[in-house]
């Protein structure tokens, strides 16, 4: 059974799950549905210029921290740099709609791979051209961020995203961090009007 999660907790991810090592980090959301009332958001922003009924691109990126902190644009792993230079941590691509059950994009990670020098990997979804689309997270419903072993496929960890994001464009969703020997995973679920990935990255700089 996963563990679900609430804003703010924290779970021990390795231990205890003898041999994990390798896991999938899926991360998914649903543009809410036009002129329908139900679900994340769904009533708060139809109608007006709000760019309901168009397509929300979210992007789901990754950035690998060493100490708490971006050291260099190559620890950033998003659609435009899907694998880290040291092999441990992938990127599905980039779905450009949201539709559709399951995952809309999973990072692929081996922990015993990620380089002892990086402590942290955050996840990040932020909206592309949310400013030309005039879109924000109020737009989407369903939010979650889930970890599940990659050899069974078997769900670890799930967290949804129920917050309001009204006027938000990026998500600081969960984080993946070393504690002594092993990983954990905090459920984050902070939203920022970083409008691109580069304003999030600076706030680890």
């Amino acid at each position: 059974m996963a563990i679900n999660l609430q804003k703010g907790q924290r779970v021990d991810l390795t231990k205890g799950n003898a041999g994990l090592t390798k896991i999938k980090v899926g991360l998914g959301w649903d543009p809410v549905a036009e002129k329908k009332s139900g679900g994340f958001l769904g009533g708060l922003f139809s109608g007006g210029n709000s760019g309901s009924g168009r397509n929300i691109d979210c992007d789901a990126s990754v950035l690998m921290l060493r100490d708490d902190k971006i050291v260099a644009g190559e620890d950033v792993i998003y659609f435009g740099k899907l694998t880290s230079n040291c092999g441990s941590v992938q990127h599905s691509g980039d779905n450009l709609t949201g539709d559709g059950d399951g995952d809309d994009e999973v990072i692929t990670i081996d922990l015993s791979a990620v380089p002892s020098a990086y402590n942290k990997l955050v996840f990040v979804v932020n909206i592309y051209d949310a400013a030309g689309r005039n879109q924000h997270f109020g737009m989407i419903q369903n939010a979650y961020i889930r970890v599940y072993d990659d050899r069974t496929n078997n769900e670890l960890i799930r967290y949804s995203l129920t917050d309001d994001y009204s006027n938000l464009t990026s998500l600081i969703c969960g984080e993946i961090y070393r504690h002594e020997t092993e990983w954990k995973f905090a459920a984050v679920g902070s939203g920022t009007n970083d409008l691109k990935l580069g304003d999030v990255v600076r706030r680890y700089q």
